[in-house]
């Protein structure tokens, strides 16, 4: 099967940086997007950042300026720097990826998978 699995999170300062990592793996064919979303107490899960196969990105409006998306995908790994920390950036970051898995001797259709989450704390 595949997986997902983030790292990277924890506490930072306002004002500060911290960088997420996701890395898939499995019996993996191919991967097209991925992305990062958010989802903070009592609200709900939203779009941060999302990375086409070839590169291109679209952000969310709280984050533009702020956070970067980036993918190595030798590495199977999407990444998320984010700087210039606000508080209301606390929430738990989930990994997100359309992804074509090997079954047997062919490649099945694109499906949507989600990581379990890292949480990110913005505190003094």
């Amino acid at each position: 099967q595949v997986q997902l699995v983030e790292s990277g999170g924890g506490l930072g300062q306002p004002g500060g940086s911290l960088r997420l990592s996701c890395v898939a793996s499995g019996s993996i064919f191919s991967i097209n997007a991925m992305a990062w979303y958010r989802q903070a107490p009592g609200k709900e899960r939203e779009l941060v950042a999302v990375m086409s196969s070839g590169g291109s990105t679209v952000y969310g409006d709280s984050v533009k300026g702020r956070f970067t998306i980036s993918r190595d995908n030798a590495k199977k790994t999407v990444y998320l720097q984010m700087n210039s920390l606000k508080p209301e950036d606390t929430a738990v970051y989930y990994c997100n990826a359309d992804i074509r898995r090997w079954a047997k001797n062919y490649a099945t259709p694109s499906a949507n998978y989600w990581g379990q989450g890292t949480q990110v704390t913005v505190s003094s």
